[in-house]
């Protein structure tokens, strides 16, 4: 059987992150929401997505295939719900389509289809806020789901640990010297990472492939650390897709950084007004801000976005793609994308410097910065247009 991830009609709300990628390659948890499928499924996905990041994201379409909303946890009963899938049947939650059976080149119709609903516990993602305010859970998922069955590497002496049977450390990972609180939730520590001496993690954690955890960091869940980012200072309660940095002192809480984005030292954030009412975030939908239910809610930064050293971002701010965000004061608490300047003042980052950029981050990590990203982020640049009114 050949399996397709969808976005949903969940993808605006989860912008800007996905200005840059389909839903299925959000990490939330240990892994990204296509490599959770992926390692349940045992066969490699493709994807429906926008026009514009399918040259990087293809579609790869058999004779049968099952069409899955990628914005939805695989949890067992739903797994098996849609390994029984037959022709003309479909699995919805409410009004929302989450699989479907189709044939190559089919016209799908719903009306004509068997409709089931989704059966168990749902977890999905609804809103941006969900990436952090559901991480807990979504660890707690992966870290069941990728350690059973195998033995951690053996956690150095050291180590100051608790509930040691709710830590996995990966091969070639070196943790010394730190303390490990597993009580609230697991500690997971990817393959080659590195966490110097003198950390403090109280879990759920999540540290990913190759990432460094600076020395004396404190590190509150539920967080995850993507593959290849940097950590340092102090962390509560948020998520680092992948490649990012945050290695420095400053406080971030209840906050997502996409990838490539780099935090300045000391930079802060708050993710509590003072005056403790509810949260609202910027909607891209509306072009207004949005309730979200919350008392805590942080910083969300789209990929490519920087800021210099001792920024200060508001609660609940949205920063888009490819941003430079420097000086003194309180920046507005939306910053579209490609936005250069601070609160003194903001103009238009032009892509060529952006691109200028971007390939010398990528080449510190001997990666490259290819064709494909040029034109995706061009055409976020020509789309993310009506919101710089500065």
């Amino acid at each position: 059987m050949n399996y397709i991830l969808f976005d949903g009609s969940v993808r605006n709300q989860l912008l800007p992150f996905t200005f840059t990628r389909p839903v299925a390659d959000i990490r939330f948890g240990i892994l990204t929401m296509r490599e959770r499928w992926e390692y349940i499924l045992g066969y490699t996905t493709s994807t429906i997505t926008e026009d514009y990041l399918s040259e990087k994201w293809p579609l790869v379409e058999f004779e049968e295939n099952i069409m899955i909303n990628s914005a939805y946890f695989p949890s067992a009963e739903f797994i098996q719900q849609i390994k029984n899938l037959n022709k003309k049947e479909a699995i919805f939650d409410g009004e929302e389509i989450v699989a479907f059976y189709t044939e190559e080149d089919q016209e799908v119709d719903f009306s004509a289809y068997k409709q089931l609903e989704i059966k168990g516990d749902v977890l999905k993602l609804e809103h941006t806020w969900d990436i952090f305010s559901k991480n807990g859970k979504a660890i707690s998922f992966d870290f069941q789901l990728i350690t059973k069955d195998r033995e951690s590497q053996p956690i150095d002496s050291s180590n100051y640990v608790k509930n040691a049977e709710n830590v996995f450390i990966e091969e070639g990972a070196v943790v010394e010297n730190c303390s490990l609180n597993a009580s609230s939730g697991p500690i997971y520590i990817g393959k080659d990472a590195l966490v110097m001496e003198g950390c403090f993690f109280r879990g759920p954690i999540a540290i990913g492939e190759e990432a460094i955890v600076k020395m004396g960091a404190k590190i509150y869940g539920a967080t995850t650390i993507g593959p290849g980012s940097r950590a340092g200072g102090e962390i509560n309660n948020s998520v680092l897709f992948q490649n990012s940095n945050k290695g420095h002192e400053g406080y971030l809480g209840n906050s997502v950084l996409g990838e490539w984005c780099n935090l300045g030292a000391d930079t802060n954030n708050s993710n509590l007004k003072n005056n403790y009412a509810e949260v609202r975030l910027w909607d891209y939908e509306t072009e207004g801000f949005a309730k979200t239910g919350l008392q805590f809610c942080g910083l969300m930064m789209g990929d490519h976005s920087k800021c210099g050293i001792n920024s200060m971002f508001n609660t609940g701010t949205v920063v888009g793609v490819s941003c430079n965000i420097f000086g003194t004061g309180y920046p507005r608490n939306f910053i579209p994308s490609f936005s250069w300047g601070g609160s003194a003042g903001m103009t238009t980052y032009q892509t060529k410097k952006v691109f200028e950029v971007a390939r010398l981050v990528l080449e510190r990590r001997q990666m490259e910065f290819t064709e494909q990203d040029e034109a995706m982020l061009e055409h976020v640049f020509e789309e993310t247009s009506k919101y710089r009114r500065y």
